[in-house]
């Protein structure tokens, strides 16, 4: 068995993003080659409302899918296609925008907004398929418990235990893990895949070699097929993903993410001539999304 260390440390910076939401943005263009087929992870965690109830208002998405998981608070969302509905505690929002969607994300004001986004590619191939959601409940992600760790199985599969949700087209991983102190948890990784966490609190050591991993970074681990951490003196919880990457070019511009910058023209050009929007809407769905700006 060959464990994986680590490769990279990344603390990500400060930004404000859609109407003016303040949040981390982790992962970005810096780091799409090193973190292939994870695009982007936001962080946000406010106990100040001001910060995020401005929320991200309509915009297009084409070419990814975006992973809301939300550990706190609540976003209301809604869609060019007639979905609407509300992300809570422990749920999660897999979108799939594909050819091209136009949504809008609102938190509402609580004691706390505390949760990621993470972009996913889509292949060359997959560019174009249909838009969808999954909307994943708490209630939903099978939970593993196995004394040294409670292991939520969002995304894939862990130990024989198929999580809440499978991805079509990148096969991704995505575990929320709460380890106590001074335990050890081994878990066995795709050899091929990208594999990296977040922190969310805490601190570990990758056992390995051990590094201490803190809180509110991303850990981007070497090429094997098993890794293996230890809680620090208050254990820690943090989020687990991986995927196979896709070693395709990229490129991205704002909300859309092509493979050629021939495509971005077209995808931005269709913007502003009103053909962005390849299927229809939902029966009953309305014409138009309200105008929150």
């Amino acid at each position: 068995m060959k464990f994986r260390t680590m490769k990279n440390d990344v603390v990500g910076h400060a930004a404000i993003d859609g109407a003016g939401v303040h949040l981390v943005r982790v992962l970005g263009s810096p780091t799409v080659r090193s973190f292939d087929p994870f695009l982007m992870l936001d962080a946000f965690d406010s106990r100040n409302p001001a910060d995020y109830i401005k929320g991200f208002p309509t915009h297009p998405h084409r070419g990814i899918e975006t992973f809301t998981y939300l550990v706190k608070g609540e976003i209301e969302h809604q869609d060019s296609l007639g979905n609407s509905g509300k992300i809570l505690d422990g749920c999660c929002q897999w979108m799939t925008a594909g050819s091209g969607i136009l949504h809008q994300e609102m938190p509402q004001a609580g004691d706390r907004l505390l949760g990621l986004q993470l972009w996913i590619n889509l292949p060359r191939k997959d560019k174009m398929v249909e838009p969808k959601y999954r909307d994943i409940h708490a209630d939903t992600v099978p939970r593993v418990d196995e004394g040294a760790a409670a292991v939520a199985v969002v995304a894939g599969s862990y130990k024989n235990v198929e999580g809440a949700a499978k991805g079509d087209y990148v096969d991704v991983r995505f575990l929320d893990v709460t380890l106590k102190p001074g335990r050890t948890w081994t878990v066995e990784t795709p050899p091929g895949h990208t594999v990296f966490v977040y922190l969310l609190q805490g601190s570990c050591a990758l056992t390995a070699n051990n590094a201490i991993l803190s809180a509110r970074h991303a850990y981007l681990f070497t090429a094997g097929d098993a890794m293996a951490l230890t809680g620090g003196p208050e254990g820690t919880r943090f989020v687990l993903v991986s995927g196979g990457p896709l070693y395709e070019p990229v490129a991205w511009g704002g909300p859309i993410v092509m493979n050629s910058k021939e495509e971005l023209r077209k995808a931005f050009f269709e913007l502003e001539e009103g053909t962005f929007i390849k299927h229809a809407k939902k029966s009953g769905a309305p014409q138009q999304m309200p105008d929150t700006q």
